[in-house]
């Protein structure tokens, strides 16, 4: 890294004085990210091509982000999907796990939750305010008893993912750990731990409706299992065992098939009920970390450290639908819009999270 690139980074991390940043001050040229980059020694063009041009992409098989774009759909460039509205500095994600991205969560067009050194927080950009909701830098147990719930709780939890839905907050641990509250009520519902395996990273957690209307989640963990969530009994209801960690996993708006994507490049698709494979879908060339159901149920994505999205469909499984390139490195989450029309993901640079579309 050159002289000038450190100097932009360093102005990042030793400067707690940068103030926010308005979408009136945004229009009158200040820097979103509040860089006074009249007062630093490389201009924020050739900062953004040095970093384009160094970075790399972390790969578990190698090359594998080189050979996926000869199948990758040319895409329009220069549309604007966003307004900018505001850059707060107040609140500062951390990433303890590279490969994992799911530890902000945006409930409305108001309220964000995030993690926040060892907090799980919520801003409101309304108020432009913060509250703590969750801290799990001490002890932790739960204040309701439920059967299977584990009651002496944990201590100084290192969360490593996050979901936030239906009024339902669930954080997952670095060692297997689960633990559930209710937002619209005091103190945690429900604590587990998924397993007791050295290998116990808790990858992914997904809050879901059931058509009958009870809420479950499901836990995609480092030690192959897959475990789903009754909330209305608050108890285990299914576990999945496979042979590779699972990363991440989807269910289909009709409560049937179920993504799992995971230590493997290859994407499984699997019957809801039983766990068993319904196709093993082939296409992506290194490890996934997201994927996401269009709300017709049709059709899916999956993201890949091979720096693609694939689309697919669940009528023809024989082969992607359609393959997007990413701007830069892994595809590390994916979401479809409100209205349906777009897929939007985002992918790692150098600890920050990128939306593209």
């Amino acid at each position: 890294m050159s002289g000038s690139e450190s100097d932009v980074d360093e102005y990042d991390y030793s400067n707690n004085k940068i103030s926010d940043t308005s979408a009136a001050e945004a229009r009158r040229g200040k820097d979103i990210q509040g860089r006074p980059w009249d007062q630093l020694s490389i201009t924020r063009e050739k900062y953004r091509q040095t970093r384009l041009e160094q970075y790399k992409n972390y790969e578990d098989i190698p090359h594998s982000g080189e050979v996926s774009g000869k199948d990758c759909k040319i895409t329009k460039k220069g549309a604007s999907y966003y307004d900018f509205r505001l850059n707060s500095r107040s609140v500062k994600p951390p990433i303890l796990h590279f490969q994992l991205r799911n530890l902000v969560w945006a409930t409305s067009k108001h309220d964000v939750y995030l993690m926040s050194q060892f907090s799980v927080m919520h801003w409101s950009s309304l108020t432009h305010k913060k509250s703590k909701i969750l801290n799990v830098s001490g002890h932790v147990a739960p204040s309701e008893k439920h059967p299977g719930s584990l009651m002496e709780g944990f201590t100084q939890t290192q969360v490593s993912t996050l979901a936030v839905k239906d009024k339902l907050l669930v954080a997952g641990g670095f060692q297997g750990e689960l633990i559930c509250k209710h937002l619209d009520r005091p103190g945690i519902s429900f604590c587990f731990r998924t397993t007791y395996d050295d290998n116990a990273i808790t990858n992914s957690v997904e809050i879901y409706v059931t058509p009958s209307g009870a809420v479950h989640f499901t836990a995609s963990n480092n030690d192959c299992g897959v475990r789903d969530f009754d909330m209305e009994k608050y108890q285990l209801s299914k576990h999945f065992h496979f042979l590779w960690p699972v990363n991440h996993t989807s269910l289909s708006p009709d409560g049937k098939l179920l993504i799992i994507v995971g230590d493997n490049p290859d994407i499984m698709l699997v019957d809801s009920d039983t766990g068993e494979t319904v196709m093993p879908l082939r296409g992506h060339l290194d490890f996934s970390f997201a994927s996401a159901w269009h709300p017709d149920g049709v059709t899916f994505a999956t993201g890949n450290q091979d720096k693609t999205c694939r689309i697919w469909d669940v009528r023809n499984l024989s082969k992607s639908i359609a393959v997007l390139k990413g701007n830069l490195g892994a595809i590390r989450s994916i979401r479809y819009t409100s209205d349906d029309q777009e897929v939007r993901n985002s992918r790692l640079d150098k600890g920050k999270n990128k939306v593209e579309d």
